[in-house]
C-alpha cells in the first residue's frame, strides 16, 4: 500500500496528460469524428476501436524501452526529461496558437470504399500508428508517471489504464459525433479547451523539466 502512495501522484499525472491530450483534434479524433458524421456511428466505433489499439501498442512499447533505458542508462534520465518537457512546451504552443485562432475543427470523410468493421479497425490502428507525434507524445505521458527506480506493475498500471481510457474516450467521439450538430458545440468550446490544454501542458512540461527523481 505505501509503494501505491508513492507512485500514484505519477500515475494519475499521466492519466491526465492522456485525457488532455486526447481532448485535442489530431488526426486519430478527426478520423472517428469524420467517419461517424459520414459513414455510421458503428463505422466510427470500429475505427475508434483501431486508434486505442494503436495507443496501447505506441503505450507498451514506449513503457518498455523507457525502463529499460533507465535501467541501463543514468544519462537516459536526464535526456528523458528533456525531450518530454520540451515536447510538452511545443504542444502548449500549439495549444495556445490554435486558441488565438476563430476556426472549428474539419472533419472530412476518409478516402477509399465503405469497408467492414475490420477495415475501419484495422484504418483506425494505422492511423495511430503512423502518426509520427505519437512517439513523442507518448515518451512525455511514459516520462511522468515512471519514476527511475519504479516496478514493473507501475509501467503496467499506466498502460493498461490509458489504454481502457482510450476506448472510452475514442468511442465517446464516435458516438456523440454520429450527429452533425456535436461538430457545432465542440467548435464553440474549442478555444476554451486548447486554451486549458496549453496550462496544463506548460505546468506538466515545467513539471518534468524541474523534477529531481
Amino acid at each position: 500500500m505505501e509503494q501505491l502512495y508513492t507512485y500514484l501522484p505519477g500515475i494519475l499525472l499521466a492519466y491526465s496528460a492522456f485525457l488532455l491530450g486526447v481532448s485535442s483534434p489530431g488526426p486519430n479524433v478527426l478520423a472517428v469524428i469524420s467517419t461517424s458524421m459520414s459513414v455510421s456511428r458503428k463505422a466510427g466505433i470500429s475505427l475508434a476501436l483501431g486508434v486505442a489499439t494503436g495507443s496501447f501498442i505506441w503505450a507498451m512499447l514506449t513503457a518498455l524501452g523507457l525502463s529499460a533505458l533507465l535501467t541501463t542508462y543514468a544519462a537516459a534520465i536526464a535526456v528523458t526529461k528533456i525531450v518530454g518537457g520540451l515536447y510538452l512546451f511545443w504542444l502548449a504552443y500549439k495549444a495556445f496558437k490554435s486558441a488565438a485562432s476563430a476556426h472549428n475543427i474539419e472533419a472530412r470523410a476518409l478516402d477509399g470504399q465503405t469497408r467492414a468493421p475490420f477495415g475501419y479497425a484495422l484504418r483506425g490502428y494505422i492511423i495511430q500508428m503512423t502518426n509520427p507525434k505519437a512517439a513523442l507524445t507518448w515518451i512525455a505521458i511514459i516520462a511522468l508517471g515512471l519514476q527511475p527506480g519504479a516496478p514493473l506493475w507501475v509501467a503496467a498500471v499506466i498502460v493498461i489504464g490509458t489504454f481502457m481510457l482510450s476506448i472510452v474516450i475514442h468511442v465517446l467521439y464516435a458516438v456523440a459525433f454520429s450527429t452533425p450538430i456535436m461538430v457545432t458545440l465542440y467548435g464553440k468550446a474549442s478555444r476554451f479547451i486548447q486554451a486549458t490544454l496549453g496550462v496544463f501542458f506548460v505546468f506538466t512540461g515545467f513539471k518534468l523539466l524541474t523534477s529531481r527523481s
